[in-house]
C-alpha cells in the first residue's frame, strides 16, 4: 500500500473517530433544528436601496405573522400556519413593496434548507437542515438574511435581547442555544467543519 493511501486510511480513522466524538454534539443540534422554524429573505441585489428593502420586508413578513403564530405551541404547527398564509403573505408583501415604490417580484415558500452555524449578539444556532420560510425578492441575487419566526427569536435578535418566553423549547435547548455554555459555539462550528470534510471524502 503506497504512502498516500495509507494517509488517506489514516485521516479516515481520524474523521471517524471525530464524528463518533462528535454525536453527543450532534443529537441536541438536530433536536434543536426540528423544533425551530427559520425565516430566510432575500434580496433582489446587493445595492443600499434594495438591502433596505428586504429588512423592510422581514419586519413586515413579522408583523403579518404574529397573529396566525399567537398561541401555537410547537415547530409542526407553526410550520402548519405558516403554511395555510403563504398566499396572504405574498399578497400582502406585494402590497407593502407597492406602498415602497417597488415593483420587485414576491416568492413566499415553506421548505427544508440547509443553514451554516450562526451567531447572534445573544444566541447562537448549530448549522444544518432546517424548516425555513423563504422570502425572494425579484430573482433573490442580494445578500440574504436569517434568523428564526417560530419561536419568534428576530425579533429578539434585532433588539438585541432575549425573549421572556421560549416556546416549544426545553430549558436544555434554551440552553444550549444561549451559548450558557460557550463551548458549544465552538462544538457547532466543528461539527459544520466535519460534516464538509466527510462530505469531500465521500466526493472521492
Amino acid at each position: 500500500m503506497g504512502k498516500y493511501k495509507l494517509l488517506e486510511l489514516a485521516l479516515c480513522i481520524g474523521l471517524i473517530a471525530a464524528l463518533i466524538v462528535g454525536t453527543a454534539t450532534a443529537l441536541p443540534s438536530a433536536a434543536i433544528s426540528d423544533k425551530l422554524v427559520r425565516l430566510h429573505v432575500v434580496a433582489a441585489s446587493d445595492s443600499e436601496e434594495d438591502q433596505l428593502l428586504k429588512l423592510l420586508v422581514r419586519d413586515r413578513t413579522l408583523t403579518l405573522l404574529a397573529e396566525p403564530l399567537d398561541g401555537i405551541g410547537n415547530a409542526g404547527d407553526a410550520a402548519a400556519a405558516i403554511r395555510e398564509n403563504i398566499p396572504m403573505l405574498e399578497e400582502n408583501l406585494r402590497t407593502f413593496l407597492k406602498t415602497q415604490g417597488s415593483d420587485q417580484a414576491v416568492s413566499v415558500t415553506l421548505q427544508k434548507e440547509a443553514f451554516p452555524t450562526r451567531e447572534y449578539s445573544t444566541f447562537a444556532l448549530p448549522a444544518g437542515p432546517y424548516t425555513a420560510l423563504r422570502v425572494t425578492l425579484d430573482g433573490g441575487a442580494g445578500q440574504n438574511w436569517w434568523c428564526v419566526v417560530f419561536p419568534p427569536l428576530c425579533a429578539a435578535s434585532a433588539m438585541e435581547k432575549l425573549p421572556d418566553t421560549f416556546t416549544g423549547l426545553t430549558e436544555g435547548d434554551i440552553a444550549l442555544i444561549t451559548q450558557a455554555d460557550e463551548t458549544y459555539v465552538v462544538r457547532f462550528k466543528l461539527m459544520e467543519w466535519l460534516g464538509g470534510v466527510r462530505n469531500w471524502f465521500c466526493r472521492k
